[in-house]
């Protein structure tokens, strides 16, 4: 499994991913500070039956950052680039976190080419509250006060799991472009609602999961959206958190194979 680029067209730059396997396409994006990576699990799990395609979103991981200002309606129309530069006409897509809210925006606005959707640990019209702490977080980070502690220790309990995910991730956030991490962490705490209206519209099979001690993408957003969506499944994993992918990978394997497997409805 190699990383590879691909050029977009102007002014969008490149993206680089990776892929392995072979059969539909699965799609994969990862959220803000992450990487290819972080999909880890799910790539060596999914590459047996199908061709995996993990995408580094705009500033990250080598792909070229959007520009200042951009929101997620721009994110959606990256990935519709990325999709349609790879040749894909139709896809299996998942995201995580500000992934899924990129995938969610996606499988609104272009309904023909999602067969179907995966959020895992996505947000959906956040409280008063939880809005202003994203969105001054979110400033903080445009100022350059980068603090991974904060993110770290929402994502995990103290539990043995909890901890070796916590390292690697914990280096992916040292790694991360800090002007990319800042343009994409604004799109993300202002992006909850941009399509929350639009769920009642997505027919295709949706997966929605997050962990039960998930403080910001928590269980009622998940079972929201499902109940928003025409053909949704809502799955929670007991005693985990934000980076749910990699703390209980067995769990979350098991209930995307469910998803890849429901029957796929028109969703045009």
């Amino acid at each position: 499994m190699t990383l590879t680029t691909l050029q977009l067209s102007h002014p969008k730059g490149t993206v680089c991913y990776r892929e392995v396997g072979e059969g539909e396409p699965l799609v994969l994006v990862h959220g803000v500070g992450m990487q290819d990576a972080s999909w880890e699990p799910q790539i060596e799990h999914f590459a047996k039956t199908h061709r995996v395609i993990a995408v580094n979103m705009p500033g990250h991981g080598g792909s070229t950052a959007l520009p200042q200002g951009s929101q997620l309606e721009d994110y959606v129309a990256w990935l519709h680039a990325t999709i349609s530069a790879l040749g894909f006409e139709q896809v299996n897509l998942a995201g995580h976190s500000m992934g899924a809210l990129i995938s969610g925006g996606y499988a609104a606005t272009y309904p023909e080419r999602v067969k179907r959707v995966a959020l895992l640990n996505g947000v959906y019209r956040r409280s008063p509250e939880a809005r202003s702490a994203v969105e001054a977080r979110a400033k903080e980070i445009a100022e350059g006060n980068i603090n991974i502690d904060g993110p770290l220790s929402r994502w995990f309990s103290e539990s043995t799991a909890d901890q070796q995910a916590k390292e690697k991730v914990g280096n992916w956030l040292r790694e991360v472009d800090p002007v990319g991490y800042a343009v994409t962490y604004n799109a993300f705490a202002h992006g909850d609602a941009t399509y929350a209206d639009k769920w009642e519209e997505i027919r295709c099979p949706a997966l929605l999961l997050t962990g039960d001690g998930d403080p910001n993408s928590t269980k009622e957003m998940a079972v929201d959206m499902a109940k928003a969506a025409q053909d949704g499944m809502v799955c929670i994993i007991e005693g985990h958190r934000h980076m749910v992918n990699l703390t209980a990978p067995e769990q979350v394997n098991a209930a995307m194979a469910s998803w890849l497997k429901q029957p796929i409805r028109t969703n045009g």
